[in-house]
């Protein structure tokens, strides 16, 4: 989910009250979701042929269109990116890239899983490993997410090929991945807002 700080969101003078709006950027009609909850960020995703966004209750029609068309940009730009990584052989590529910049010196030896590849039938995780046969399975709600979520899921899972069990030298090993805790607050984040019906931390 594109998401960023708000920045300037003006004087109180004509703020707008709470409840649901619409706006449409480039042809995509944009869901306004406001919360007097939200303080300090704008969040965006693609729900089918809209795009829905969070943000703070009490923006400015100016401001939350400024917001919208800068969301509208980022959710398209990483759709035209996105098909790229779909695919198993660039995921798997991916998936040693990362293990070679932040696993193998640590685990002092080449981190390498056997497959890697989207799944549409996990529910409740983002990611699975099968040490065994060194087999990684990612969710497919990830390919909405920004490439760094991703990212974190692959090294997550990549550190089980190590570590079978979340051990310490497990999250000492996560942790080589300078978005480590970013990323995982983005999915805690996904996930109480209902984007992840549930999901938790990845397996």
């Amino acid at each position: 989910m594109p998401s960023d700080t708000v920045e300037g969101m003006g004087d109180k003078a004509g703020r707008r009250s709470g409840g649901p709006g619409e706006l449409v950027v480039d042809g995509i009609t944009v869901e306004l979701r406001r919360s007097a909850h939200r303080r300090k960020t704008v969040q965006a995703r693609r729900e089918g042929a809209r795009v829905v966004m969070h943000l703070p209750q009490g923006m400015s029609a100016a401001a939350e269109r400024e917001w919208a068309e800068r969301m509208v940009r980022r959710v398209v730009g990483h759709e035209a990116r996105r098909p790229a990584l779909e695919d198993p052989s660039v995921l798997e590529e991916r998936a040693v890239g990362l293990a070679q910049r932040h696993l193998d010196a640590a685990a002092g030896r080449p981190v390498r899983p056997s497959q890697v590849r989207w799944v549409t039938n996990q529910a409740h995780r983002w990611g699975s490993c099968s040490p065994d046969s060194g087999v990684i399975r990612l969710s497919h709600r990830l390919q909405a997410m920004p490439d760094w979520v991703v990212d974190y899921v692959l090294v997550h899972e990549l550190a089980h090929l190590v570590e079978a069990n979340h051990t310490a030298r497990f999250h000492r090993l996560v942790a080589h991945y300078p978005q480590a805790e970013r990323a995982k607050g983005f999915l805690e984040g996904w996930t109480a807002a209902g984007g992840g019906k549930g999901a938790q931390e990845p397996d």
